[in-house]
């Protein structure tokens, strides 16, 4: 058939709306894909994972590693295993590039998809431990080296200590500690847990801690690491909290606090001056809400009151014997304390039912016993170590999935590590086979899906997440098995960015991040004050966000389209269930941290 010009025209017409129509659907195509990475970078020598997530299928062959200073491509390798589905993406893939060990800046791209720039080196945690303690001496309470000033330095009136003779009301001097999250309550459970982790810290790898800050918190050397000034400063309160042997109190304050977001001070909401309220550990079930909670002994927060004295103990024994003997004094008194009646502490609260609803003991009486041992090489101590080790020897939520909040804490079982370095032959493998097994479990998980991710999203899942990771790195140096090491790596790299949502868990971190701006925080809310290197609580199920007690976003979201109906995350101030910076969870922060420093040092030269 001739074509005439009618003809050709129309043709022409068809021909660039089908064009159009392509590339419409290309680009639309390319802003429904991300490469996720950890934003912090990678070590020359470690695991190199990069997450793609689509939105739409599309069909690729494989990736490239583009180097950014001659945008030349130095690294490529096939697609992979399509891991299909998962939160907000149709298609999902893992970037392997641990092959590639040469230093510089690069990004991945495939097809026009493009990743962030990211670094490889070995400094690239160089400093990142450090930087999360400044979260640290900014909860401080009594003297806060942050705003230079003092607050609550009232406290407080003792509640429920009839049984020991001390009428309701007496004042006692509790002052000092840290605030517990963006609310001024404080906890013995998780201050006990977080002070054992920064002394922890500084045992395991003192080589990267610096010295910059005297021991209250202002600037200046002092001698001393600033991770053990830190720690020092946990251990003081709990002194206040532990000050005889029939004596331990579990918090300070309760939910009354809630009553506004403001800046720490003095709290005149208990009815007395501005005195707070000090819990008595009796034993017996206290205020929840409307009811009571289930405690049912003395045993979890004593024993973590045991551990962190011993561990002190030993470490300010060439630095204070004085101050090392007392703690160590301490110790004991702890642990006969956690003996008076063996079972659960649980948090208090008056108006609202959230607490630390705590609801197992065996291990932290086995990570008791165990310092124990260590101290005093008494088999005794061992025996007893072993038989609460027994008694629990998987964290119940990696074989669950879930838990309740802070239902298992501290949230994998520091028992097992600090038992397991002590021993030898059957009964070594006894316990760390504890440890693989809870590792099993997860990764069960973890292998269905491209982020590699089996902890669970119960509420404070970053918590859980870096807690995790310590367990997979203490099971390797107890074994040498090397076969869980990219599972560790992909709960770190989610931290820092190689999640769906593409940001960092830990404000500020790193400094050219995409990383959390509007979190549930005073300081950050009502003064515009950084709350440098707080680990937010991270994502939650979206079944559960959807039920929480007054959450309402006061924002646009910049990652609705990143939420879905498996998890969501929010960088919002009014989500108090996903943004909300937590003291216990910096701590085990700083130690994970501070560990993936120490292995950086520890990698051999590279070219470049």
């Amino acid at each position: 058939m001739k074509l005439n010009t009618q003809n050709l025209l129309h043709l022409l017409r068809i021909f660039m709306l089908v064009f159009a129509c392509f590339v419409f659907n290309f680009a639309k195509a390319q802003k429904q894909a991300w490469i996720r990475v950890n934003q912090l970078g990678y070590t020359p020598t470690g695991i190199k994972v990069a997450v793609f997530g689509g939105k739409v299928k599309g069909n690729y062959t494989e990736f490239e590693l583009i180097e950014v200073k001659t945008t030349k491509r130095v690294f490529s390798n096939t697609i992979g295993k399509d891991y299909g589905s998962y939160g907000p993406f149709v298609q999902s893939y893992r970037f392997d590039f641990s092959a590639f060990r040469d230093t510089g800046s690069y990004y991945l791209k495939v097809g026009e998809v493009k990743s962030p720039v990211f670094k490889i080196g070995k400094d690239v945690y160089k400093g990142a431990a450090d930087f999360a303690l400044r979260y640290m001496r900014q909860q401080r309470t009594l003297f806060n080296p942050y705003l230079q000033d003092s607050c609550h330095t009232h406290d407080g009136f003792v509640l429920h200590a009839n049984k020991v003779g001390i009428a309701d009301s007496t004042r006692i001097d509790a002052g000092g500690g840290w605030h517990d999250a963006s609310d001024y309550l404080q906890y013995s459970t998780t201050s006990a847990n977080a002070t054992y982790h920064l002394l922890a810290a500084y045992r395991d790898f003192p080589k990267v801690f610096g010295d910059q800050k005297q021991a209250n918190g202002l600037d200046g050397k002092n001698g001393r690491a600033d991770v053990l000034d830190e720690a020092k400063w946990g251990l003081d309160w709990l002194i206040k909290m532990h000050p005889a042997p029939n004596l331990m109190f579990n918090q300070i304050a309760d939910d009354r606090d809630h009553t506004n977001m403001r800046m720490p001070g003095e709290d005149p909401f208990y009815g007395r001056g501005f005195e707070r309220p000090v819990y008595f550990i009796d034993g017996e079930p206290q205020q929840r809400g409307k009811f009571m909670n289930n405690t049912t002994g003395t045993s979890s927060t004593a024993a973590k009151f045991s551990s962190a004295f011993h561990l002190g103990s030993s470490l300010f024994q060439n630095d204070d014997r004085r101050y090392a003997k007392i703690l160590a004094k301490k110790a004991k008194t702890a642990y006969s304390f956690a003996l008076i009646k063996p079972g659960v502490t649980q948090t208090v609260s008056v108006k609202s039912p959230y607490i630390y609803a705590e609801d197992n003991w065996v291990d932290d009486m086995e990570l008791a016993g165990a310092m124990f041992y260590g101290a005093t090489n008494k088999k005794k101590f061992l025996k007893e170590s072993m038989e609460y080790a027994r008694q629990e020897k998987i964290t119940p939520w990696m074989t669950s999935d879930t838990a309740a909040h802070y239902q298992w804490y501290p949230f994998i079982n520091l028992g097992h590590y600090e038992l397991g370095k002590q021993l030898k032959g059957n009964d070594r493998e006894e316990i760390v086979s504890y440890y693989k097994s809870g590792i099993d479990a997860v990764l069960a998980r973890a292998q269905t899906n491209a982020f590699y991710r089996g902890v669970p999203f119960i509420w404070c899942s970053n918590n859980l997440t870096v807690s995790f990771a310590i367990q997979c790195l203490w099971y390797k140096e107890l074994t040498q098995d090397i076969r869980y090491d990219e599972l560790a790596q992909s709960n770190i790299d989610w931290l820092f960015g190689t999640n769906p949502w593409g940001t960092s868990m830990v404000y500020g971190l790193p400094s050219w991040g995409d990383t959390p701006v509007n979190p549930h925080s005073a300081f950050t809310h009502l003064k515009n004050f950084p709350i440098d290197g707080g680990l937010v609580d991270g994502p939650i199920m979206t079944s559960t966000y959807r039920n929480l007690i007054g959450i309402k976003l006061l924002n646009e979201d910049p990652y609705a389209a990143f939420q879905s109906d498996l998890v969501v995350y929010h960088d919002d101030y009014g989500d108090y269930s996903t943004n909300e910076p937590t003291m216990d969870g910096t701590a085990s922060l700083i130690y994970l941290l501070a560990s993936q420093e120490q292995k950086a040092l520890e990698e051999p030269p590279v070219k470049k």
